[in-house]
Order: structure tokens, then sequence, then C-alpha cells
């Protein structure tokens, strides 16, 4: 079988002027980045503002295994199929990071023949927004810095700098560090972190601001420290708002590629959803509904992590309304649920996919909760049997669910017919009724506690001294009314990632809480989740290469 990297380099694209053409575009509407991408105008966003919306199809899975679910597979896969059937479709996925491409978990372009393409610009260095962002927010460090140097007027206390430099690479040794030492020109001792670019407050501002105007009121709002009075310091007490945002002029632009079969492709903004809010920016994700009538994005990892936050955080900032949800699933992935290793996932073993279905149940449960008709799909394996297929099917629609049989990694947009059917057969017959988990009223500490209790499935939360404290000042800082930001674990529901399938009896150890002002949520570290990941023994970038012709080799 070819690899992912062979498929996309062995396929025929379109010019990026053609696919953007069969969606009513001319080259005018477009800035052009080579022949096979485009940053979308600000001016064509403003000529479509008056459309009527599409319906929006969010694809999220249960928690993540080695064994793999296939979620950006399915989302493209679900896109080309719409295409397949006559639809007006679009596909609205984040950018990949750096860090998992050299990690790892690998690039996020979907996989097999549902891929987003060109597959190396997008998991590399594609148009450039990363390295904007990351650009932004150390400038903010810079000029943080230096305002300490030059006679810190605004009394910051170096002890209480909470803002973080970042580097969209997975690197441990950065975790935590001193900066300043050296002689006295060369700043001020403190001590000093980095956080992954995709975990980083401008990545989430970016994903979550409307436009321009928007973007810089929420870099103003940016608390960079605290002053000797314990007062919060912004980012627009520092003066940084304008050249930051100079920055980021051109990466607030959504980014128009293709799939495998010429699907329009909206690509922009990339938070990780263990550490952030997991989704792709709410510009992108509403132009992309005034341009096609069906929509599917994706939110990362679970549903635990990246639905929650899809509907809790950028549903509610965004005021978006989804129209249905996929919750992707696989036979191997279930019973890796149930105990059995991944060297035995191939063999048929119905115990313990009854063991390890419990996982997928409670994630239908949740996303019951938010009144968004569910579908599940089973990423189909070549291993999954007859037997396997149906119980899963019948687990399915025994809770209220519709189900399908997705093939769309062998197959493309032909073997997500069946999936794109069924969503378009709930679509017609049964209405959202979509609400958040809570209200913007609660404390910040019941707003915690539902998401542990209802999501996770927890019997309580456990906070640091700490973090009441951090709950506490934020309260008094008129915070309080901000939705929450859960950082956890991707693989178990709990904060603890050995406790697969559906734990019980634990409860959640929430050991910091801090704002992200600017982007308008609070977030809470919770468990051992790190904000700066580190590379395995045998990272992905040993394997990857480029040769003579400059052809890169060994991204998956």
């Amino acid at each position: 079988m070819k690899t992912d990297i062979q498929i996309a380099q062995e396929a025929s694209l379109k010019p990026i002027t053609e696919v953007a053409k069969a969606l009513g575009m001319c080259e005018d509407d477009l800035e052009l980045y080579g022949k096979y991408k485009a940053k979308i105008s600000d001016e064509y966003l403003a000529k479509i503002a008056g459309r009527p919306d599409g319906k929006l199809i969010l694809v999220t899975a249960i928690n993540p295994t080695p064994a793999g679910e296939g979620k950006t597979t399915t989302s493209v896969g679900l896109g080309q199929a719409f295409g397949r059937l006559g639809k007006k479709a679009v596909i609205a996925l984040r950018e990949p990071s750096l860090g998992p491409c050299f990690g790892v978990k690998g690039g996020a372009a979907g996989g097999g023949y549902a891929q987003v393409v060109p597959m190396e610009d997008l998991n590399l260095h594609f148009t450039g927004d990363f390295h904007a962002i990351t650009s932004a927010n150390n400038l903010l460090s810079a000029l943080l810095d230096n305002h300490i140097q030059q006679g810190n007027e605004l009394r910051i206390d170096t002890r209480q700098v909470v803002w973080k430099r970042c580097l969209d690479m997975n690197d441990r040794v950065l975790r935590n560090v001193v900066v300043g030492l050296g002689a006295k020109t060369d700043g001020t001792v403190r001590e000093d972190h980095f956080v992954i670019t995709v975990a980083s407050e401008i990545m989430a501002i970016l994903c979550l601001a409307r436009d321009l105007k928007d973007l810089k009121e929420r870099l103003g709002r940016i608390v960079v420290a605290y002053n000797m009075d314990g007062e919060p310091v912004t980012a627009g007490d520092l003066k940084a708002v304008g050249a930051m945002a100079a920055l980021l002029k051109d990466a607030m632009k959504p980014n128009l590629v293709q799939t495998l079969e010429h699907t329009p492709a909206i690509v922009h903004g990339g938070p990780f959803a263990n550490i952030a809010h997991g989704c792709n920016s709410v510009r992108a994700t509403k132009a992309a509904l005034k341009m096609a009538d069906y929509v599917v994005t994706e939110a990362g990892f679970g549903a635990d992590l990246g639905a929650e936050k899809f509907f809790d955080i950028k549903c509610r900032i965004g005021e978006l309304k989804p129209d249905a949800v996929v919750l992707v699933a696989t036979v191997r992935a279930l019973k890796y649920n149930g105990g059995v290793p991944k060297a035995e996932l191939s063999a048929e073993n119905m115990n313990a996919l009854a063991e390890g279905i419990v996982n997928l149940e409670k994630h239908i449960e949740n996303l019951q909760k938010y009144g968004v008709p569910v579908v599940v799909t089973l990423n189909s394996f070549v291993t999954d049997t007859e037997n396997e297929i149906t119980y899963v099917k019948e687990f399915c629609e025994n809770r209220g669910c519709a189900f399908a049989l997705s093939q769309v990694w062998e197959k493309g947009g032909e073997g997500g017919i069946a999936l794109a059917e069924t969503v378009l057969d709930i679509l017609e017959k049964k209405e959202s009724n979509f609400k958040v988990l809570y209200e913007d009223t609660l404390s910040l500490e019941a707003k915690i506690e539902r998401v542990a209790a209802e999501i996770y499935g927890a019997d309580g939360v456990n906070y640091s001294a700490q973090a009441k404290k951090q709950l506490q000042r934020l309260e008094k800082l008129g915070f309080g009314s901000l939705p929450v930001c859960m950082a956890k674990t991707q693989y178990s529901l709990s904060d603890n990632p050995e406790l697969l399938g559906r734990p019980a009896g634990f409860r959640i150890d929430v050991r910091e809480v801090y704002v992200s002002a600017g982007a308008g949520f609070v977030v809470v570290l919770t468990g051992a989740v790190m904000t700066m990941p580190g590379l395995p023994k045998n990272p992905a970038a040993f394997s990857i290469d480029v040769n003579e012709d400059g052809v890169i080799t060994g991204l998956f």
C-alpha cells in the first residue's frame, strides 16, 4: 500500500484559481501563494457577509489511541463525498503544528485517499501563519523585558510575569528557563517559560477574532504580568498592540487549498485541543458557511476535549450553531479500550469490544447533552469483521444515534457516500437544538466542576492551594464570567492517561489556573498535561528527508 505522502505527491492538483472558481470566486478574491495555495482576501469576505449560512457539521472522535481513529481523514472524506453527491461543500480545518510533525503524531492533512494537498506544504511552513504568530508572541515578550530593563515605569513585579515565550517545536528543555543572565545590560534575571506556539494565547486570539479591529482589541487585553499592587498589566499598557497586529495582518486571512478530489478546503489556525481550544478559526468557519451549503469542520482529539471546547468556547464566542455532529470511532480503538494490546487488535474479540465500547457510549451521551443530532461512523479497517460492525451499529442505534460505515481512507469520497447520505438524512429529519453546557453567570469553580462531572464523569475536583488562590484572584479581577478551557490528557476521559474505557470513581486534579483575557477564556491545567511537549526517543524527524530533486520523504 502506498504511503500518505506517496499518494499526495502522485495526485494531480488543480490550480487554486480553478478550485476557487467552483465556489464563484475570481482571481481578484485571492492572494496567491504559488499555484496551489491562496489566502482569501478581506474584500471578498466583506462581499459575502450578507449571504445566508450553510449547514455546519462538526467531526469529533472517541479518545485517541495508538490504534488510530482518523478524525481528519473522515472530515476530508466526508467533504469529498458531498462533492460526489453534487453538493456544494467546503471543509474547514486547522493548520498542522511542526511539533507533532517532527515528534510522534505526524501531520494533520488526513490520510490515504482523503487528504488535503499540497500535503508537504500544509504540514510544514504553509503560508507562514504560525511564524507570524510566534513572532508576535515573542515581540510582546521582548517589549515586556525591555520595559523592565528601561526603568519599569509600570512597576511590574518580575516574580509575577505570566506571559511566556513560544516556539512551534517540541522542545522540553525550554519549559522552564532563566533569562537575563550576564551583564547588567543583558536584562533583569528572572525565571521564564516557553509554550508550543499552538498553545499560545496569540494562536487562540487569531482563531477567535472576527476581524482586524477585534484582533487588536483582544491583543490589548492580554495580561502579561501583575504589578506590585497585584493589578494586571496588559499588552495595551506596554504599547505592543499595533506592532503585533502588523505582524498578524496577513495571518488573519483564511487559507484556501484543495483535497485530492479538488473539494475546497479552508485551513486556518491551529490551537491544540488538549492544552488550547482545538478548533480552526471562527473567521474561516464563518467564511465557509457563506461559501457553501455544507461545511465540515473538526475539533481536536476526543469529544471530551475538542468537541466540548468547540461548543462551549468557539460556538459561544463566535455565535455559531452546529447542525450535526459526526463521532468517529474504530473497532480497533474500541478493542484497545477493552484491554487488547496493539499487536492483537486485528483478531476478532467480541468481549473486548463490549468492554471498550463504553468509551464510545460516554461520548455519545456527552454530545447529546448539547442538543445536536449525532451520527456515529466507524472508520473501516480491513481487519474489521461483520460481527464487530453489526455490534457497534446496533449499539449506536439503540442509543438514538444514526450510524454509517466510512471507507474514505481506502476509497476517498466514494468510501464516504454512505456517511454523507446519513448526515444529509439527519439534517433533513432532525433539528439542532444546540445549547452550551453552562451559563456565563456560573463561577469559574462551578464551570470547572460542571465539565468534570458532566463530560469526564468525575466524582469531583481537587484544587491545589495555588489553583485556589488563582481562581479567587481571577474572580475578584472580573474574569469569572469567561468560559473555561480545560487542559487535560487526550488519552482518557480522566486526567490520568492510563485510565481507558469509561473510568469511574476518580477526581480531576487542577494544579494551575490562568486567564487568557485576550482570547476570552480561563485556562485550567489538570493532571500532568504540559504546554510544551517533548520529543520521543525516536522522533518522526529521524525519517524525514529531502532528495536532490527537492522531493520530501518521510512525512506522514
